[in-house]
């Protein structure tokens, strides 16, 4: 008995790790809902259409928008009934139609943001704040203005940009090193690489 008590802790912890997971995992991938919205928007029009159409020639009424037995000739007709332009135009169009909803369900949508381990709760930084911070420490470490600053924050790199004021010369090293410091202080999670440029030409006046 003392064994099987000893068994089920660890599957009671790890229950709310995996919901803090899904929930983390919402907070950083984009929806699904819109695209899904219109899917079944559009096929369920397609579908309407049909049954009433169905349901007006079984009841002996007149079609609404179109014969079904017209629209099954010309559809058996094609490619001969329509003009080559119109119908490659209209393929290419389902093509892309087609492609879109495919990258919608295959690929993960990551939005801009990044998680920070917690143990309280769920943390997630926008890209922009933790931009934001590392282009302050990276600007007060090579002693340059804000609009000579530039950095940029994805999943696994930051760049950070800098245009130096001239006459004086930046310390690529002592910038690198100050934003991975930065970095390790708030804990994202991957950690990105970090790049950074030091432009040849300086600026005037600033």
């Amino acid at each position: 008995m003392t064994q099987a008590h000893y068994e089920e802790v660890p599957q009671e912890q790890a229950a709310p790790e995996r919901f803090r997971d899904r929930l983390t995992a919402r907070e950083l991938h984009s929806s699904r809902a819109a695209a899904s919205i219109v899917a079944a928007v559009l096929v369920g029009g397609l579908c309407l259409v049909v049954l009433l159409e169905a349901l007006l020639k079984a009841v002996g009424q007149p079609y609404w928008l179109v014969d079904p037995r017209d629209a099954a000739a010309w559809v058996h007709q094609l490619p001969g009934n329509v003009q080559p332009l119109i119908l490659g135009t209209s393929g290419l169009l389902l093509l892309f139609v087609g492609l879109v909803f495919f990258l919608k369900a295959v690929l993960p949508g990551r939005l801009h943001r990044h998680r920070i381990p917690s143990r309280r709760g769920i943390v997630v930084a926008d890209s922009e704040v933790i931009a934001s911070s590392l282009a302050r420490r990276a600007r007060t470490a090579a002693n340059v203005s804000r609009e000579q600053v530039l950095v940029t924050v994805s999943r696994n790199l930051v760049e950070v940009q800098l245009r130096p004021t001239s006459g004086m010369p930046v310390d690529e090293a002592l910038v690198q090193g100050v934003v991975e410091d930065e970095l390790l202080r708030t804990r994202i999670e991957p950690m990105p690489e970090v790049r950074v440029h030091v432009s040849s030409s300086g600026v005037v006046g600033q």
